[in-house]
């Protein structure tokens, strides 16, 4: 089914997917996810036919979508077999084939890469694919292919909380001038539609006008000789007051940068990288529960670097006010909503939300690993825009690599393209702001650990003999009832007999030890039938406290105790236990 729920047409009964190597057994073709193709000539690489042919296969076991959705990977992986070939090349005896490598060329080709994230990356990528062949699966060279490699760690940190907020202040003053601009003239276009101005004035033809962008992406041109896609007429000119794109077309669509900005939002709002936005289809807005009319929006997400069966993932987001999570995008479907329409008119089920207007098609390379463009029409945030778009503001180059840190080891704390393991090794542990915020989160825990401790050790005075003055409990005895350290509210004390062990008014003597050595065993019974949690929340304290009971009066004297038990001091513990002496 398409997004939209028109049934896709099926292939011919003898349709099969093409062969990505070819007869000759040296050129691959490369299908992606989208399904366009790219080819790779391994005759060019410069060793031995039956080299080229060896890595062609190996090459070509992993081009399909799968494996390699994209065509940056397989360009990634025919740069490091380029300069691989390349080495071997410069060798005094190159190897005509991959069963002539040698320990020491691997070893060589490893010691040259430099130490740094592209270097680990080449060593690992080229390691994995020779390790497919089987004549390299055993043996020395596999051993040499095994090696491990240590990861450098990354050098890119998160932006400080002024300095993001510097970009998102950029990005949403671009955005929203934008989203000004269109609704300004979608409601001239409105007003032209419904017969507001008087016909051959210049709102009327300005909303003419629009009515043609809004329908066809552009303006009624006349064509000269050698002038690409002609001259919009003099009358629409006269009533723009010029032909720049300003002035003309972007008065319903997005630009370049504008859409860049978007991206910048939705990266800060969200978390997404470029690849999730150029991706990110349309949101649905789900029927309203309530009555305030706050639409809450259902986002599909495709997030292929989270590994194969967790490419997709679906979000709820609701618009109930200007500073919530689903204002943005309100806004980014109204920004976008008369390219959109003019895109499904012309390729109907494209579905995207991040939809811009180039002025020249021609002067943007095409990119194979996103969606082809519509006629005039792009989609989701080229590199180049959001790096054009970074200078343009002062920031140096594309914010979305560090903006993405901020969000997600920052703001969010949680997995965003990722799985949890690279999101905690690529993204928290490695960021210095991260490291420096949990210096005093690892303060205040080590403090509250080291107050539980305080807490958990025993604080009542043992003695060798009861003093007359003191007050019996049911763990110890008290000294000063009237000064409890848990005063109730009535006056005397108010802690539980439990707490007796951490009170410095209370005294243990000889005739409390079979009791609690019995209270010690019966705790430690209740563990096994409890939940950890539960177990340490209710008796965990109490517990350690009579441990360090245990060891100040020794193994020995613990053994005589339990030896000692009565049934009064069973029954005395168990109405302690169930709370019968609480009550």
């Amino acid at each position: 089914m398409s997004p939209r729920g028109r049934k896709a047409s099926l292939p011919p009964a003898d349709h099969a997917r093409p062969e990505p190597l070819a007869s000759d057994g040296l050129v691959v073709r490369h299908y992606n996810a989208e399904g366009l193709v790219k080819e790779y000539d391994f005759s060019a690489f410069p060793v031995a036919g039956p080299m080229q042919r060896s890595l062609a296969m190996l090459f070509a076991a992993r081009c399909n979508p799968r494996k390699w959705g994209s065509h940056l990977t397989s360009k990634f992986y025919w740069d490091t077999l380029k300069e691989f070939t390349a080495f071997l090349s410069q060798l005094e005896h190159p190897p005509r084939d991959l069963d002539e490598l040698t320990p020491a060329m691997v070893k060589r080709w490893r010691t040259s890469q430099p130490s740094t994230g592209g270097g680990y990356g080449t060593l690992t990528s080229l390691a994995s694919l020779l390790r497919a062949d089987a004549r390299l699966q055993s043996g020395r060279v596999a051993d040499e292919l095994a090696v491990r490699i240590r990861r450098p760690k990354s050098k890119t940190q998160s932006y400080s909380e002024a300095e993001f907020d510097r970009i998102k202040v950029a990005a949403r003053r671009s955005f929203r001038a934008a989203l000004l601009r269109i609704e300004e003239n979608a409601r001239h276009l409105e007003r032209w539609r419904l017969g507001e101005f008087e016909e051959g004035s210049r709102d009327w033809v300005i909303g003419e006008a629009l009515d043609f962008l809004a329908r066809t992406g552009d303006l009624p041109r006349y064509q000269e000789k050698n002038d690409g896609r002609g001259t919009i007429l003099k009358r629409y000119e006269n009533a723009f007051g010029a032909t720049r794109a300003e002035v003309t077309w972007q008065r319903l669509f997005l630009s370049r940068l504008e859409a860049a900005a978007l991206g910048v939002l939705l990266m800060a709002e969200y978390g997404w990288n470029l690849s999730v936005i150029d991706r990110a289809e349309v949101p649905r807005a789900a029927p309203d529960p309530g009555e305030d009319g706050h639409p809450t929006y259902r986002i599909p997400l495709e997030k292929r670097r989270r590994g194969a069966g967790n490419y997709f993932e679906t979000r709820n987001v609701t618009d109930d006010g200007a500073a919530s999570a689903g204002r943005l995008i309100t806004e980014a479907l109204a920004a976008t909503r008369f390219a959109r329409a003019i895109v499904e008119e012309l390729a109907p089920g494209t579905d995207r939300l991040v939809v811009w207007m180039a002025q020249n098609g021609r002067q943007y390379s095409e990119n194979t690993n996103r969606l082809a463009p519509v006629g005039l029409f792009h989609f989701g945030v080229p590199a180049t825009a959001a790096k054009q778009w970074g200078q343009r503001e002062g920031f140096g180059g594309s914010p979305f690599r560090r903006g993405r840190r901020t969000v997600n080891a920052l703001d969010r704390r949680e997995p965003g393209q990722n799985n949890q393991e690279t999101h905690d090794r690529q993204y928290v542990l490695v960021d210095k702001r991260v490291q420096a915020d949990a210096v005093e989160v690892i303060a205040a825990g080590a403090e509250e650990a080291a107050d539980r401790a305080r807490r958990a050790v025993l604080v009542a005075e043992v003695r060798d003999e009861p003093a007359q003055e003191d007050v019996e409990t049911a763990t110890a005895d008290c000294h000063d009832f009237d000064h409890s350290p848990y005063p109730a509210p009535d006056g005397g004390c108010g802690a539980s007999f439990l707490l007796c062990l951490a009170c410095e008014n209370a005294r243990v003597h000889p005739g409390h030890h079979p009791r609690l050595a019995h209270l010690h065993e019966a705790l430690a019974n209740l563990r096994s039938v409890l939940s950890p949690n539960t177990w340490q929340a209710d008796w965990g304290d109490a517990h350690a406290r009579l441990e360090d009971l245990k060891r100040k009066l020794g193994a020995g004297v613990w053994t005589q105790a339990l030896s000692r038990v009565t049934d009064t001091d069973r029954d005395l513990i168990d109405r302690l236990l169930t709370g019968d002496l609480d009550a």
